[in-house]
């Protein structure tokens, strides 16, 4: 009986570690440009192509920006991918860029009444990479 018990516990255990690591996997596949910077107020004002590798998505909640890189190739699989974002003029932008299986970001800078720069990079798993930064100050105001 006692070995029965502890094979339950056990299959219990297993049951509960892969049903987490299952819950961990899923936010990544369901997830969003909207809801990775915060929720439900942040709405797509532009976005830019990386060649079909990932889509930029910048974001605005009527405050704040956000900048999202969204891989749209590769997904799942760990690629150089990166997104960029801050107040045109201003040295120091918010980076986020490294080597991610579904997105880069989500990096914000509170702007109300200025323009920003922003911009992202992605690579894919055959070497392939594109880069695009906005060509001036964008979305002034």
């Amino acid at each position: 009986m006692r070995v029965i018990k502890h094979g339950a516990r056990l299959g219990l255990a297993v049951a509960a570690i892969l049903t987490g690591s299952l819950t961990m996997a899923a936010p990544a596949n369901a997830a969003t440009p909207a809801s990775v910077c915060g929720g439900g107020s942040y709405k797509v004002i532009d976005s830019h192509n990386l060649g079909g590798l990932a889509t930029i998505y910048l974001l605005y909640n009527g405050r704040t920006n956000c900048a999202v890189t969204w891989k749209t190739a590769d997904i799942g699989v760990k690629t150089d991918t990166g997104v960029g974002l801050g107040i045109w003029g201003a040295n120091s932008p918010q980076i986020d860029a490294g080597w991610f299986e579904y997105y880069a970001g989500p990096v914000k800078v509170d702007a109300p009444g200025k323009c920003i720069g922003w911009g992202g990079a992605a690579t894919s798993k055959s070497g392939r990479t594109v880069r695009w930064n906005a060509p001036g100050p964008s979305h002034c105001g």
